[in-house]
């Protein structure tokens, strides 16, 4: 069996659409999370050792932090297509992607939220605007991260920018807006919309 122990409005919410994505059978756990406003607290029944989301706990094994679950679920359930697998030539594009939203655009992102200055070549990652440029020279090419192919890494790069684009973080952008909505328009991310917001 597999749970997404999964707190509504977080970011536990895309990984119900990866699931619906990949066709997979999963049931979901809510779980309380202590939230940027102050509310909220910490779960003691979810599994994640600091009490965040996501995590998943699949036939006894615990999976947590987005990048390595979307891996893990792209991995065990390969039928959809929804991540390349070992061998597919797509396969070093997507890790890459996979690795980018978790080393760079995360922390771009908050750093620049803080107000942060990211100095050049003592941080891991670069400021958001370089980090952005990047990922739109790239979707330019589109209209997904890896060209025709729709795959878990728009599901954690999409619902990043839908939340974003057009506020301070993330000014508006026809483009970005055209990949926004071509990932929101699909029929598993309406489903897991609704499920996310039934609870």
């Amino acid at each position: 069996m597999l749970t997404l122990h999964h707190a509504p409005r977080s970011r536990s919410s895309r990984f119900i659409w990866l699931l619906e994505e990949l066709g997979a059978p999963y049931e979901i756990e809510v779980v309380s999370i202590r939230r940027g406003d102050g509310s909220g607290e910490r779960d003691p029944q979810n599994p994640h050792p600091h009490g965040k989301v996501p995590a998943i706990t699949h036939d006894g094994k615990l999976v947590f932090e987005s990048c390595a679950v979307a891996l893990y679920l792209t991995d065990a359930f390969p039928k959809n297509g929804i991540g390349p697998v070992v061998g597919d030539p797509r396969r070093g594009a997507y890790l890459t992607w996979l690795a980018y939203y978790a080393g760079v655009l995360e922390p771009a992102f908050t750093s620049k939220f803080m107000k942060i200055d990211v100095p050049r070549g003592t941080a891991g990652w670069v400021g958001a605007d370089e980090a952005m440029a990047h990922v739109g020279a790239a979707l330019a090419a589109g209209p997904y991260l890896l060209g025709e192919r729709f795959s878990a890494a728009d599901v954690l790069y999409g619902s990043t920018l839908a939340l974003f684009l057009g506020s301070p973080m993330l000014p508006e952008s026809s483009a970005l807006r055209a990949y926004v909505d071509r990932c929101t328009a699909r029929p598993a991310y309406r489903r897991a919309a609704a499920k996310d917001g039934a609870r």
